[in-house]
């Protein structure tokens, strides 16, 4: 049993039953803190520079973000597929913390009819505007365009349902990617999330997302000789060792040039539980390593994988730099170069262990709307 099932063991059976004994959605009361962790999120995130390709090329986690852009692409397009395999058409999303429209070309691809997004970084949201209407330009206008609306809002303090331009809009996907953690800073701001994503919700809609995996983050805590653990792309702190509570247990993420704040611990059979209260269904729990195994089986994921240089080559060709100068970051490519049989022209794709470590500390999840 991992880390934290066994901290929290006793009270996770204590927990259950009351949850188990009661249906009704947690009390709207808000708790007083003293600190307004989302401000700083905003803050934070507002603050981030916009940068060209040709400066993301030179990130040292410059393949680990491909890595994670391929996986969503993976995600966004087997759940559009699957809407259209069951007859519907002009889909509707709503992209719960759409942060400056890194997945507005994948809607595209995805033929979607109409997209709204929401996120608590008004600077951000209006780099998304200006995305969304610079493809809009490239592709000729309304020609094979969705419409889309910009909400800058508090997703787990505000109601997204009473800023709809469209008040009976329902949507068939929900994507919340790397950003349901904030929200378990209590149980009101969860519960007032997830409302948002799965309330308006059609039945037969999917709620996915991206997010850390709290068992990953409380083994490799538990592993620690300090409070925190990492490498020389990210690092996790924590507060104190051997007490994660339910809500509220924070943690500090730092990931090179892009996240720099303070996150929550997502116990996972929790938030299954709060969902179910919207009618919703766990159909799909991965994390990272294992999705990935899954889905690069089939060709046409490996070759978006390809088109989208989510791997770093090893060894490099005509004398690349690579990610990191540490040898032993591509232990594991050059133990494979050298198994196999053409070892002298062997190339293969990788993240570097650093990248791999950061990577593998997030999970997948689908839910669907059963009612």
């Amino acid at each position: 049993m991992d880390a934290l099932a066994d901290v929290t063991k006793e009270k996770k059976t204590t927990v259950k039953r009351k949850l188990d004994e009661s249906d009704e959605p947690p009390s709207r009361k808000p708790p007083n803190f003293e600190v307004d962790h989302n401000t700083n999120v905003a803050n934070h995130y507002n603050r981030l520079q916009e940068v060209g390709l040709a400066a993301r090329s030179q990130s040292r986690i410059f393949f680990m973000r491909n890595f994670n852009n391929w996986l969503k692409s993976v995600l966004i397009g087997e759940t559009v597929e699957k809407l259209r395999d069951a007859g519907q058409r002009r889909l509707s999303v709503l992209d719960l913390g759409c942060g400056k429209g890194g997945d507005l070309l994948k809607w595209r691809k995805g033929g979607i009819g109409h997209l709204v997004c929401a996120d608590i970084a008004g600077v951000s949201v209006e780099q998304c505007r200006t995305r969304y209407e610079q493809m809009r330009r490239k592709g000729r206008g309304d020609e094979g365009m969705f419409s889309a609306q910009f909400i800058t809002a508090d997703c787990t303090k505000e109601l997204l349902a009473d800023k709809l331009d469209r008040p009976d809009l329902t949507f068939d996907v929900c994507s919340c990617q790397f950003v349901y953690h904030y929200s378990f800073e209590s149980e009101v701001k969860a519960d007032m999330m997830l409302r948002n994503a799965c309330e308006r919700l059609k039945p037969g809609g999917y709620f996915i997302g991206t997010t850390p995996d709290a068992y990953e983050l409380v083994k490799r805590m538990e592993a620690s000789d300090s409070l925190s653990f990492g490498n020389d792309v990210f690092r996790v702190t924590f507060q104190a060792r051997g007490d994660y509570p339910l809500f509220g247990c924070q943690y500090h993420f730092n990931l090179e040039q892009v996240v720099d704040v303070p996150e929550f611990l997502v116990y996972f059979p929790l938030f299954e539980h709060m969902a179910s209260r919207y009618g919703m269904r766990l159909v799909t729990k991965q994390r990272f390593p294992e999705f990935y195994n899954e889905k690069i089986k089939l060709s046409h994921h490996r070759n978006l994988m390809m088109k989208m240089a989510s791997l770093e080559e090893f060894p490099g060709e005509h004398g690349e730099r690579p990610a990191s100068e540490v040898e032993d970051e591509y232990r594991p490519a050059r133990q494979h170069c050298d198994r196999a049989d053409n070892a002298g022209t062997c190339v293969v794709g990788t993240l570097s262990r650093s990248e791999w470590e950061a990577a593998s500390i997030y999970l997948v999840f689908v839910f669907q709307k059963m009612s």
